[in-house]
């Protein structure tokens, strides 16, 4: 739907990105992923015609519509709902439920709907721009990290709604679970130019290294022969019988295109500073409670009780607002309970992670001196070398914090938390800005780290890979839960959610016949009715596959159940195909027989994509037969 070529942008004469060309195709939802400062930004703002371009062409279908999601934040209505329904065309003024759908999934509540849009903080000023974006019923949705700012409720409604959407989509997340979730490709920005693939990101991240690979050994293989030409030449140059030969071989080396050598990319790399602790518990805590107000009424939280040994690994989930970086500050003593205690053991030494801490970085210093004034104690080599652990080796250690990108800023916090030895550690948010890279080595830094850890973080990825134990912000009240995040899931679930489990009525209207040959973006009254009835947001297309006649409900659960067999049984044979390319690469095998491999994953990637289609169908059936029964 949208034809990009040959695009170029620069910056101050320092290339961005050179020759960037692909397309949007229809139904497409491409993750969009690239290092900080690649330039992802850059190029959805000159597609939404905001920044200019040094060369190249797009084209747009007439009258599509692209919705970008601003983050400069200008309202101009007195209620919530007013500033969202003023985007809604004249014939939809009213339609106020269509605003009210997506400011409910986004975290608001009926209460907040007449309230004025600046009282809401910062977080819900951005998601009141994401409602308005997605209000406007675009062609094109160009989304700008709309993950940093949402709790994981409000992720999980935004992955379910961008499943069902009927239009195209570029994607900006850090959030790597969350885009191999939404996405059907993947597209990378990396050395300036621009890759994009069918498939998750991690088949993107395998091409990278594959196409790396392949130019490092043309590169190799180039030199060589450049080195053997150069050889004859200089042996037999001056020599009248071989003259014609050697000139010969010099014109042949002209003419061939020289490959740079591929220079290493900086990467994040640390570890936490630890200090050993004899005592085999980190942290007690025993009966908590928090109010601002003083008033038990208003308590955030209230009866907390709970043991942190240094093996433990405690997440703090649930809605933003609702007292989680409160609780955090009272656990790292920044703020006392109203009631209860929270004791430590002697020799405990605390790492305190703060988003908020940002505030407090001093802009006029460079990284080297903000890091270095984090632990005077500190030499100057130590200082330096955790500069060059968070990515600023040399020069880049002398940049004042004032030009520093949000994800520069938070390695900079990382960098000061490094500066102290400890053996508890609290992180509020800390993947935050940061790019996928740095989201996975801190993660595996965190769960190889000695200590005790308390983290808040929507993040679902990390909460399955490190949460021992919850704490969990839900049902009016905080609780402890003494398992993964995978197993809360499975047993307690969100409340918020639990409508997607058990629908309250009967569809109203049948199923329509119409097939998906329609654009995208016109929905059908049926298939929109169906949708709002049918729990969460089921595509209205799929709802047309749906035949008249519903099969029974034990034969939908034995075709739902072989199907999730054979999906388990495919994703762990495309894994075992990607350790063997892996494996491949380090032996140095050569490229061909990686590419017979890699078109075996694409093969099977796309027998497991039509599963995956099966399985929702499959799903929507038996939901429609628990309904009719």
């Amino acid at each position: 739907m949208i034809q990009v070529s040959n695009l170029s942008k620069s910056y101050n004469a320092k290339p961005l990105f050179e020759d960037v060309t692909f397309s949007v195709g229809k139904n497409e939802i491409i993750g969009l992923v690239g290092r900080n400062g690649s330039g992802k930004s850059t190029l959805l703002k000159i597609i939404a015609g905001l920044e200019n371009y040094d060369e190249g062409m797009f084209k747009t279908p007439k009258g599509y519509k692209l919705g970008y999601l601003d983050q400069h934040i200008h309202f101009t209505q007195n209620t919530l709902l007013e500033e969202c329904c003023q985007v809604l065309s004249a014939e939809e003024q009213y339609d106020h439920y269509k605003a009210e759908k997506i400011l409910f999934g986004l975290g608001f509540t009926e209460e907040d709907l007449n309230r004025p849009p600046s009282e809401f903080s910062g977080g819900f000023q951005l998601r009141i721009n994401l409602t308005k974006t997605l209000l406007q019923d675009p062609g094109l949705l160009l989304l700008d990290e709309p993950t940093n700012y949402l709790d994981i409720l409000s992720l999980r409604w935004l992955r379910r709604f961008l499943k069902s959407f009927r239009g195209e989509a570029i994607l900006i997340t850090h959030d790597r679970e969350f885009m191999d979730s939404t996405t059907t490709h993947t597209m990378g920005i990396h050395r300036g130019s621009l890759t994009k693939i069918q498939g998750p990101t991690e088949k993107y991240y395998a091409q990278l290294m594959l196409n790396e690979e392949i130019h490092e050994k043309t590169r190799q293989s180039q030199e060589k022969k450049i080195k053997d030409l150069m050889k004859f030449v200089d042996r037999f140059g001056a020599k009248a019988s071989k003259a014609g030969q050697a000139q010969s071989k010099l014109r042949q080396i002209e003419k061939m295109e020289v490959l740079d050598e591929i220079k290493p990319e900086y990467k994040l790399g640390f570890r936490f500073n630890y200090k050993p602790i004899p005592s085999k518990v980190s942290m007690q805590v025993e009966d908590i409670a928090f109010s601002y107000t003083g008033n038990p009424k208003d308590n955030l939280f209230q009866d907390l009780s709970f043991q942190i040994k240094p093996e433990d690994r405690l997440a703090v989930i649930g809605k933003n607002g609702k007292g989680k970086t409160t609780l955090l500050n009272v656990l790292a003593q920044t703020a006392q309970p109203t009631k209860g205690s929270v004791k430590f053991p002697p020799g405990i030494s605390i790492g305190y992670y703060q988003q908020t801490n940002r505030k407090d970085l001093n802009p006029n210093n460079t990284v080297a001196v903000e890091i270095a004034q984090a632990n005077p104690r500190l030499s100057n080599s130590e200082s330096r070398a955790i500069c060059g652990a968070m990515m600023f080796s040399g020069d880049l250690a002398n940049k004042k914090v004032s030009v520093l990108s949000g994800g520069e800023q938070s390695r900079v916090l990382l960098g000061k938390i490094l500066a102290h030895p400890a053996n508890l550690l609290f992180l509020d948010e800390p993947s935050n800005h940061l790019d996928m890279d740095s989201i996975e080595v801190m993660t595996q830094e965190i769960k190889k780290f000695p200590g005790a850890v308390v983290i808040v973080t929507h993040n679902e990825e990390i909460l399955r890979v490190l949460a021992t134990k919850l704490i969990i912000f839900h049902k009016n009240k905080a609780e402890v839960f003494a398992g993964t995040y995978d197993e809360f899931l499975e047993t307690i679930g969100w409340e918020e959610e639990a409508s997607l489990k058990k629908p309250k009525e009967k569809p109203s209207e049948k199923p329509s016949k119409q097939k998906d040959a329609e654009p995208r973006g016109t929905r059908q009254k049926s298939g929109e009715e169906q949708g709002r009835e049918l729990p969460g947001y089921a595509d209205p297309r799929r709802l047309t596959r749906i035949p008249q006649t519903q099969p029974t409900l034990n034969s939908l659960k034995k075709d739902y159940e072989s199907m999730e067999n054979e999906i388990l049984i495919l994703e762990e044979d495309i894994k075992n195909k990607n350790e063997e390319v892996i494996l491949m690469l380090q032996e140095r095998v050569d490229g061909s027989q990686i590419r017979d491999i890699y078109k075996t994953i694409g093969k099977m990637q796309s027998r497991l994509d039509g599963c995956y289609l099966k399985l929702e169908e499959l799903f929507l059936q038996m939901e429609r037969a628990r309904v009719t029964a």
